[in-house]
């Protein structure tokens, strides 16, 4: 399999969630061993770039991406959740997505002040929920070392949004 191979396993399901919205879909890429096994090989080899002390992982897809990474990487994974999913103290973040507003929280005892986090999520739009991720990482006393994504959509200006703050952004497939 390659990049291209790949990348024609993704469904693309127009007016989803909403009219207007081109919704990318990834779960394709998860239902044969085949492309499995080619995801978590690219995303190995984007990773071996960071050095990293744990994975944080985006509600609801990024968590099958970290924990491919958090297991190869021999790191733990952290769960960035949506508002009222996570027991005990969290800390919360308000952000907007391309098609409404949302509040993701992370643990509070999650991460150490000083960890090196490297967030990771099925795909990156406008940037927001990916931003307000860093955010929490950071108001943990944490170092958001980069991102990585299985899609970046380019034309929506997330990647920019990301790399104008400073962080580096890596993904398997693009489009422009």
């Amino acid at each position: 399999m390659n990049d291209a191979e790949f990348k024609d396993l993704i469904k693309i399901w127009p007016d989803f969630p909403t009219k207007g919205i081109s919704f990318k879909d990834v779960n394709p890429l998860i239902r044969t061993s085949e492309s499995l096994n080619y995801l978590h090989k690219r995303l190995v080899d984007i990773c071996n770039n960071f050095e990293v002390s744990k994975i944080a992982a985006i509600e609801a897809r990024g968590f099958f991406v970290g924990s491919l990474l958090a297991s190869s990487m021999n790191k733990g994974l952290v769960l960035i959740r949506k508002e009222g999913k996570l027991p005990g103290p969290t800390v919360k973040e308000a952000y907007t997505i391309e098609y409404g507003t949302r509040v993701m929280e992370i643990q509070q005892d999650a991460i150490s002040r000083g960890e090196k986090i490297l967030i990771v999520d099925d795909l990156l739009a406008t940037g927001g929920t990916a931003l307000a991720a860093a955010s929490l990482v950071e108001k943990l006393g944490a170092t958001v070392v980069g991102f990585v994504f299985i899609i970046c959509l380019n034309y929506l200006e997330g990647p920019n949004k990301l790399r104008d703050k400073g962080y580096k952004v890596s993904a398997i497939l693009e489009y422009e």
